[in-house]
């Protein structure tokens, strides 16, 4: 078939289906008498397998590489698990450079969204549960934590510098664990917010001047301790006076709906999903 009858059946456009023959020799055309390139039903099976695999999460180029192999199917989800475990295990024993090539590979065959959500959250939601019953030390957790945080603040850059939402993200004061902040922060960039990160343990009050500053569409603030929201309950309440506000705090939502704030319920992913799309005025 010609490559716009591929397109046809396979929904890419033609521009990407040459893309992907260049750059992964993905597509293995022969010419017709006249000089057409002509492709195949495996050509288009290729293509098919690459936008699924594309779909689950992962690259192009890693998508493309798997659909192009004889056992394409089904590898996805062990390379994500062996990745996983060789972070994990060169985590626990401290061994940051082999940590960071573990990352590195997931980061290029997945989407940062994935790696995010598939990856990172379970590890970390393991660790800490790890943690609390002594099977990792309190040494340990700090260093996974900290060697993580600090590759997604390396993924995050500009925080989205240009994107047409805007957050001002912070823990409360008396909050230093800011991980969980800083993966939502991460997540709304990637869905086109951009983001002003101001991490853990921030005044109220400087969150309230960065509004006055930017006027950002969101504020988010957040602790994972209930004594930390009720210490600072008046100080929530007083900045939601002043701009909308969002509250993720182990409490009752009531307490945050009293506070003039939205609750923010459910996992990492969800949150930065019901946020992705919206526009609330200011």
């Amino acid at each position: 078939m010609r490559i716009g009858e591929l397109s046809r059946r396979t929904g890419v456009s033609p521009e990407l289906l040459r893309a992907w023959e260049q750059r992964y020799d993905l597509l293995r055309p022969t010419r017709s008498p006249g000089g057409f390139r002509l492709y195949s039903s495996d050509d288009e099976a290729r293509v098919r397998k690459t936008t699924a695999l594309i779909a689950e999460g992962l690259s192009a180029a890693e998508a493309a590489r798997l659909a192009s192999s004889s056992s394409s199917t089904g590898q996805a989800q062990p390379l994500v698990a062996d990745l996983a475990g060789q972070l994990r295990e060169a985590l626990d024993r401290f061994d940051s450079a082999a940590a960071h090539t573990a990352l590195d590979r997931l980061f290029s065959a997945f989407s940062i969204e994935f790696v995010v959500t598939e990856v990172l959250l379970p590890y970390l939601r393991e660790l800490g549960e790890r943690w609390a019953t002594g099977r990792v030390t309190v040494a340990q957790e700090h260093f996974a934590a900290n060697l993580i945080r600090g590759r997604l603040l390396g993924i995050a850059g500009d925080w989205g510098a240009g994107g047409s939402s805007t957050a001002v993200l912070a823990c409360m004061p008396g909050e230093a664990h800011d991980l969980g902040l800083l993966l939502l922060g991460l997540l709304l960039v990637r869905s086109g917010w951009q983001v002003t990160f101001l991490g853990a343990d921030t005044p109220l009050d400087t969150v309230q001047t960065t509004v006055q500053a930017l006027r950002p569409t969101l504020v988010v603030v957040a602790t994972v301790d209930e004594a930390v929201f009720h210490k600072n309950a008046s100080a929530v309440a007083a900045l939601a006076a002043s701009t909308p506000l969002a509250v993720a705090a182990p409490v009752e939502e009531q307490a945050i709906a009293a506070a003039g704030a939205e609750p923010l319920i459910g996992q990492i992913p969800e949150i930065a999903a019901s946020l992705a799309g919206r526009r609330l005025s200011r």
